[in-house]
């Protein structure tokens, strides 16, 4: 069972950054698929970015191309979300997400057995 934790969440003015970390204690993430959802109340959980820990593939919605950016530590046992020039519509809570294996090019939350509990973002105007 891999456990995931996110971190760095918190209250930012419009055009500010932030970046979000995602680590699973004690656990490497070796060929893995991990993701970044964020869920704003209301609304449908949806993919920001995701990235494939084997070959550093990345895969971004057209809402945070150019403004976020998915990462991974050399030793691949954090994952981070660069986020950029944020938006007020970027307030939501944060997720992280991992599968074993390539990500689909059409990945979405479905794909992912693995969740973190979630940090929330929240950029004002």
């Amino acid at each position: 069972q891999v456990q995931l934790m996110e971190s760095g969440g918190g209250s930012v003015q419009a055009g500010g950054s932030l970046r979000l970390s995602c680590a699973g204690p004690g656990y490497t993430f070796i060929r893995y698929c991990v993701g970044w959802f964020r869920q704003a109340p209301g609304k449908e959980r949806e993919g920001v970015g995701a990235i494939y820990t084997g070959y550093g593939t990345t895969y971004y919605a057209d809402s945070v191309k150019g403004r976020f950016t998915v990462s991974q530590n050399n030793a691949k046992n954090t994952l981070y979300l660069q986020m950029n020039s944020l938006k007020p519509e970027d307030t939501a809570m944060y997720y992280c997400a991992a599968h074993w294996g390539v990500c689909r090019t059409t990945w979405g939350p479905t794909d992912f057995g693995y969740w973190g509990q979630g940090t929330q973002v929240t950029v004002s105007s």
